[in-house]
């Protein structure tokens, strides 16, 4: 009992060391707004352009070594049907990182974008925009919910508290000063939140590794002993379906909104791109103690340690493997350290998603659709109020699953199988598309998505794809890469249509509603408040 408090106590004092740097960081953000020559709105969502190379570098590392990078990682590698080989996120986010550098940071920054809303907002007017932002805005908050079950199973995990309780205080703390502070908030906390998170798990490696539970991991990677090996395999059958996942972390990652928020932060293209190649270089280094441990794990035979028989993975806990290697196979002290640090490590991705949810709610909605002569100061009110609002549907959705795998895999899904079609279109075939295009487009890879189906939701499997196997329970396992055959479909829909609407306009057989825009027509200027327009008296002066 002594430990559970000790390990509380922990838990307590990191998260009050995250509020404080928030609330520090929101001093900051209100200082920047008075200094910025841009609009306070920007500083609150790109932090004014201006974010130190380094705070941008962790930052953005950190919204992607979260949470789920860290524990789907260990859980994959524990896992006995998955294992090594299935574990592509540290590799699949090397290549989102490189690609995203090489081809993504130019055309987000070629006219100053806020969001990566903004480009099809330009494009394509606000309707048209409004409903490309319903996938954008459902995958933040569905990886708003991911990360805070996480949190709540990761404390109740190793404290015997409930896990409503530890999702409830999680979510109040990010929710607090990701609204007080806006981008500097979230990204000086990263930063903290990333060395929590190094130096928790570091210190942890040497006595997991040393366990005596636990067999060699040389043997354990290639021999069965207390479960598969964890080095896994991929049957012939299974490759398709492998390549389909890999695709989904690399090219999903490049639609997410977080990303682009990252990178607009910065003050020029090189800075964003450097940005970028580093954030590619720590994210697979900061696997290695989740690789270590899950391997461990799977190594080990629990019914010697307190934890006992069944193992994690017999009792439907492999998720949480991490947080249970932690409190079983290391000392007190140390697992105190430890789950303190990876409880405060995984609000990292949480609080990205809700800031960049918000920033689009606040902007791209609200300032460019809803209300267009709205002030600086409405727009940063609406945001702080989004913030507060994703917050809670997040917790609420997190209250009512029990599926780590359900929020992330489905967000991810939305992402991918909607979005990437149409940021590639939209980045690089521009000139060959229009507005009926993307709504076909987008419309077809709604309901294949739907047709395709998601038991998890409710969502019946109707649509029969090829290599199809029939489960127990009568529901189809996809072994077709149904995600990424959705994503190349819906770019030769988008160039297709596109390709007929312009012909059918050419003949007069439809009327043009108008022609596509090339400038910022269709957002809406900013309307000054009264200290705005003191602030720009006193510059011009």
């Amino acid at each position: 009992m002594a430990a559970n408090w000790l390990k509380l106590l922990s838990i307590g004092v990191f998260y009050a060391i995250i509020l404080c740097t928030g609330i520090w960081a929101a001093r900051r953000t209100k200082r920047e707004e008075r200094r910025s020559p841009g609009s306070r709105s920007e500083v609150e969502i790109v932090g004014g352009r201006n974010l130190n190379i380094w705070v941008s570098i962790l930052t953005i590392t950190a919204t992607w070594v979260g949470g789920g990078y860290i524990l789907g990682v260990a859980e994959a590698i524990y896992n006995p049907t998955l294992g090594l080989v299935w574990t592509t996120a540290p590799i699949a986010y090397v290549l989102t990182f490189i690609l995203g550098g090489l081809f993504f940071v130019k055309p987000i920054r070629a006219k100053n974008y806020v969001t990566l809303m903004d480009p099809f907002q330009e494009k394509y007017g606000n309707t048209i925009a409004a409903i490309l932002f319903i996938p954008a805005i459902l995958g933040d908050i569905l990886w708003i919910a991911c990360m805070f079950l996480i949190l709540g199973g990761t404390v109740s995990a190793v404290i015997e508290i409930s896990s409503t309780l530890s999702i409830g205080i999680s979510a109040s703390v990010a929710i607090l000063y990701t609204s007080m502070g806006g981008l500097f908030s979230v990204a000086y906390t990263d930063v903290i939140q990333l060395g929590f998170m190094f130096v928790g798990l570091g210190i942890c490696v040497p006595f997991v590794l040393t366990t005596p539970q636990a067999a060699n991991l040389t043997v354990a990677a290639v021999t069965k002993l207390y479960q598969e090996p964890w080095i896994g395999k991929i049957t012939t059958e299974d490759t398709a379906r492998w390549i389909d996942g890999s695709l989904l972390l690399i090219l999903g990652g490049l639609c997410y909104p977080a990303f682009y928020q990252r990178v607009l932060s910065t003050a020029t293209d090189k800075q964003a791109q450097l940005t970028c190649y580093a954030g590619a270089a720590l994210c697979p280094i900061l696997a290695i103690p989740s690789i270590i441990i899950g391997a461990v794990a799977a190594s080990t035979n629990w019914n010697q340690t307190s934890f006992g028989s069944p193992s994690p993975y017999e009792q439907g806990k492999s998720g949480l493997i991490l947080p249970i290697a932690l409190q079983h196979l290391c000392p007190v002290y140390v697992s105190v350290i430890s789950t303190g640090a990876l409880a405060a490590a995984v609000m990292s991705s949480a609080d990205s998603a809700l800031l960049s949810a918000a920033s689009m709610l606040g902007r791209n909605i609200f300032k460019n659709i809803i209300y267009k002569k709205a002030s600086e100061k409405m727009i940063l009110v609406v945001i702080k109020v989004s913030v507060i609002v994703c917050g809670l549907i997040g917790a609420a959705l997190a209250l009512s699953t029990n599926s780590i795998y359900l929020l992330w895999i489905y967000g991810a899904d939305v992402l991918y199988s909607m979005m990437t079609a149409q940021v590639i279109c939209t980045f690089f075939l521009s000139q060959w598309i229009n507005r009926y295009g993307v709504v076909s487009g987008f419309l077809l890879a709604m309901v294949l998505r739907t047709l395709v189906g998601e038991p998890g939701l409710g969502l019946p499997d109707l649509l029969p794809l090829p290599w199809d196997k029939i489960q127990d329970d009568g529901h189809k396992f996809r072994l077709f890469p149904f995600r990424t055959a959705i994503m190349l479909v819906t770019i030769i829909t988008v160039l297709l249509t596109s390709k007929i609407a312009e012909w059918m306009l050419k003949r007069g057989l439809q009327k043009s509603v108008d022609k596509m825009n090339t400038n910022m027509d269709y957002i809406a200027p900013v309307q000054r408040d009264e200290e705005e327009e003191e602030k720009l008296n006193q510059t011009q002066t």
